[in-house]
């Protein structure tokens, strides 16, 4: 090695930075979808929905988009219209951001939205000292 350091650290200096870029990757993905969702998308279908997450795959190939709904909407109906809107979103956002590659995207609700009322609920219990319910 002409540096001096061991493969193994430009391994570990390799991992970083990759994994650094995915963050990055992960987070202007998922600015650029909440802004087209709330205001680009003209179906009253996703007018509930929130990105909370964006998480892309390894090869950038994939991004595992996690969309809250608000308590009234009807997720899977949210859901079935975000995926519908994906070339759309696909082609926005290949105008707005400079990536070799936009990765295909997959919506689910988030978890959190539909357990929500019940963990509130179990909480309360426990708080209360009656944890089963």
């Amino acid at each position: 090695m002409p540096s001096g350091a061991s493969p193994r650290s430009k391994a570990a200096i390799n991992n970083s930075e990759m994994q650094h870029r995915s963050e990055r990757i992960s987070e202007a993905l998922r600015e650029e979808l909440a802004e087209l969702i709330a205001y680009e998308l003209s179906d009253p279908r996703v007018s509930s929905a929130t990105v909370t997450s964006l998480d892309v795959s390894p090869d950038k190939r994939h991004a595992l988009v996690r969309v809250r709904v608000e308590e009234g909407a009807d997720a899977k109906q949210t859901i079935a219209a975000l995926e519908h809107a994906v070339p759309f979103l696909r082609r926005e956002i290949s105008r707005r951001l400079e990536l070799f590659r936009i990765p295909e995207l997959h919506f689910e609700a988030d978890i959190a939205t539909e357990l929500g009322p019940r963990v509130d609920h179990l909480l309360k219990r426990i708080k209360k000292g009656r944890p089963r319910g």
